[in-house]
């Protein structure tokens, strides 16, 4: 293999994105040179995607682009769409292997094995009957200040729209102490920042001993690390105890991205999301009288099967009652083979389209409401990239509430952690930092 070339490109969430970093590493101890995306790389490995048919389409297209770039190259798909459509994969000539979920580690030997013309069997794992979390690590990633890292794979929910349980499989956790050896050996390389994810975070520790918030404070104890951030959370982890608990960590990050889905409890059920509206608005109760002026960011899709006006309606006064920081709107995408897409009353594209856009002009309403409040409060921004500004240079990073702030170059340095007050609004949705 020395000698040789590999282009990875990285399809969905930010669980793939770590994991397509994790056999990026085990290609360069390999002796792999990584290379752009672009034509003459002998390997070619996508790690795709399956959370909606767009994500299946962006999937293939991405396959078939990499067979154009290099009719000879190896051409590898992993992940999900793998998962969900192997068959499909096997009879599509753009594709010379096919690795499923929890057989990415394997990736090197399955590559020699292909190499020496034999062929490795089960590529693809029946991930309803998984039960072993996939161990993959990192030792640096691709960012300088800011480190996902991976705790927990899997999910339990089976929402009706969602196809991610069937090529995920059931809620494993990763051990504490991996998570531990590997968060220590990314402060040691200067990573001050720890972002938590997984596909259900929340269910994190209902399968071993230490819980989620107990690895948080595991995760706090390790001296190199400054900031510890969470990824996606389910309304129902929140309860007096968790936040009281995450209060008394100085370095976490009071932003809590929260799943809504829907603000209207009809759509919720059709939706099995498991919590009413009711439910979630004592949530975020829990966090604003616990946190001050804690960032809580959510998702939401329009146009689910059966919405009706009246049902979008109250998802719309829902998000202006709450005021989220931000909110990510999805128009539902049908998904086959889950519930959703076999579901009565499909909403046309022309008014899920309209739903999306009433949304969007809320949310960028709420945002500046948000980041106003924030105006001469002190903050710490943790500065990430130089950026230019209408000729004068900063550095841009984010506040622990996840909002960007630009110091001035003078003041700022890569990876650096400052205390100043937030200002004026240099462009939409970036603050200036004036330095204490």
């Amino acid at each position: 293999m020395a000698g040789k070339k590999a282009a990875l490109h990285n399809l969905g969430c930010k669980v793939n994105a770590y994991e397509t970093e994790a056999m990026q590493q085990m290609l360069e101890e390999n002796g792999y040179e990584i290379v752009p995306f672009e034509k003459g790389a002998d390997l070619y490995l996508i790690n795709t995607c399956t959370v909606t048919n767009m994500a299946d389409r962006k999937s293939r297209q991405m396959l078939h682009k990499a067979r154009k770039m290099n009719p000879k190259a190896i051409v590898v798909a992993a992940g999900c769409y793998v998962q969900a459509s192997a068959e499909d994969l096997i009879a599509d000539g753009s594709v010379d292997l096919i690795i499923g979920n929890n057989r990415k580690k394997d990736l090197i030997s399955i590559l020699k094995e292909f190499e020496e013309g034999r062929k490795s069997e089960e590529l693809i794992v029946d991930m309803v009957h998984e039960k072993q979390y996939e161990e993959l690590a990192l030792k640096k990633t691709a960012e300088h200040t800011r480190a996902y890292i991976k705790v927990q794979d899997g999910c339990n929910q089976f929402c009706s729209y969602c196809i991610i349980p069937y090529t995920r499989g059931r809620v494993r956790s990763r051990k504490e102490k991996e998570v531990i050896d590997e968060i220590t050996r990314l402060t040691e390389l200067g990573y001050q920042e720890m972002v938590l994810t997984g596909i259900h975070l929340s269910s994190y520790g209902t399968d071993t001993e230490t819980s989620l918030i107990e690895l948080i404070e595991k995760v706090h104890q390790i001296e190199g690390v400054k900031r510890i951030r969470l990824g996606s959370l389910e309304p129902g982890i929140i309860t007096e105890e968790f936040a009281q608990r995450l209060k008394k960590l100085g370095k976490f990050c009071p932003h809590f991205h929260l799943s809504l889905q829907s603000g209207c409890n009809d759509t919720l059920k059709r939706m099995n999301r498991r919590y009413t509206t009711e439910e979630y608005r004592e949530k975020c109760r829990i966090l604003r009288t616990t946190f001050d002026h804690p960032a809580l960011t959510t998702d939401v899709i329009v146009g689910f099967p059966g919405e009706t006006d009246k049902e979008f309606d109250q998802t719309k006064s829902f998000l202006e009652e709450i005021k989220f920081f931000e909110t990510h709107i999805f128009k539902y995408s049908r998904r086959k083979g889950t519930r959703a897409a076999a579901m009565e009353n499909q909403v046309p594209d022309l008014i899920k389209n309209k739903r999306s856009n009433e949304l969007i002009q809320l949310n960028e309403k709420n945002q500046s409401a948000f980041e106003e409040e924030w105006t001469d409060k002190t903050v710490e921004v943790l500065c990430e990239e130089e950026i230019e500004i209408n000729g004068t240079f900063y550095y841009l990073g984010h506040t622990k509430e996840y909002i960007k702030a630009a110091v001035l170059k003078e003041y700022g340095k890569e990876n650096r952690i400052l205390s100043g007050s937030l200002k004026k609004e240099l462009k939409p949705h970036v603050r200036l930092c004036t330095i204490d």
